[in-house]
């Protein structure tokens, strides 16, 4: 994020609540929840995917991935948010703001990357079951997730550092974190390239990916209906709709989000989908795979047991 300041800007203000004791109250009470919750359910799926045998195969290896991926995405948002939250007008400098924003869309822009890769991964699984460790080789496996995390940083970060910003001694954020889109509203110079810039990133990021996972799970669906297994149908179709889900409702709120013409205010709705595609969307992950994966839940008890 590029500084040119007529006033120059060292810090920031976030009052997204403020002068509202109850709701940061009970925001504080919420985040803490869903923060435990997340790194607990997360943390137990990388152990469990690395302890049991059973689930070193590509669809594990990628869950650990977004597994390590909602721990790295929550911790740079939810303990800031919290500590926010504890005083009325909280300050962040102008350094720390912009480290939060950039690590945020570098993490949420490789998720993008990541679940499309996952998608990739069901479709090979189920079309093509008989090759499918020969296709989604060790070598192929590390090359995609190295992919996911390079893309996230080359379409994510770099982007940001490249938008022409001037910040004319406007530093009052109308949000409880650094988040992009609450930072550019800020912008007092020209943001046309910015927004151009940041829609041909989402598109990218966003619509392409998702995209992706829309016409390999039609795919799927051709293939599940092939199975004349019953048992086999429904285990695919299992497998599948848990992704689906995730899919859903990381998609849908980031889309709303960064796919749409911003405006130079920050409303109570734009503050609530960051909550929840923030907060929510990592700790839902580990609860969703496992709740819906006999595996997981299988490899998570016999750790426990362990």
């Amino acid at each position: 994020m590029e500084e040119v300041n007529e006033t120059a800007v060292t810090e920031f203000v976030l009052i997204g609540y403020s002068g509202r004791p109850k709701t940061r109250m009970g925001l504080i009470a919420f985040l803490t929840v869903v923060y435990s919750i997340t790194i607990a359910g997360n943390v137990l799926i990388i152990l469990g995917t690395i302890a049991d045998p059973r689930l070193h195969n590509p669809m594990y290896f990628f869950l650990g991935n977004l597994s390590f991926l909602d721990i790295g995405y929550s911790t740079t948002s939810i303990p800031q948010a919290i500590a926010n939250l504890l005083v009325d007008k909280p300050t962040m400098s102008f350094a720390m703001c912009s480290l939060q924003a950039s690590s945020g869309v570098w993490l949420g822009t490789t998720e993008c990357f990541l679940l499309a890769v996952m998608a990739y991964d069901r479709l090979i699984a189920i079309s093509s079951p008989l090759h499918y460790m020969l296709i989604m080789n060790k070598r192929l496996c590390i090359q995609l997730a190295a992919g996911t995390w390079s893309s996230g940083l080359f379409l994510g970060v770099i982007p940001i550092y490249a938008m022409p910003a001037r910040f004319c001694g406007r530093n009052v954020i109308n949000h409880f974190t650094c988040e992009l889109i609450a930072v550019m509203k800020l912008i007092c110079s020209d943001t046309s390239v910015s927004q151009l810039l940041m829609f041909f990133s989402g598109s990218l990021s966003l619509l392409v990916p998702f995209a992706f996972i829309l016409f390999s799970y039609l795919r799927i669906i051709v293939a599940v209906l092939r199975i004349h297994s019953s048992g086999g149908r429904l285990k695919a179709f299992s497998t599948c709709a848990s992704h689906l889900t995730v899919v859903t409702i990381f998609y849908g709120t980031a889309i709303f989000s960064y796919i749409r013409p911003q405006t130079k205010t920050t409303n109570e709705l734009d503050k609530a989908i960051s909550l929840f595609y923030g907060t929510v969307t990592p700790m839902l992950n580990p609860l969703i795979y496992t709740l819906r994966n006999q595996e997981v839940k299988g490899a998570l008890r016999r750790l426990i047991v362990r």
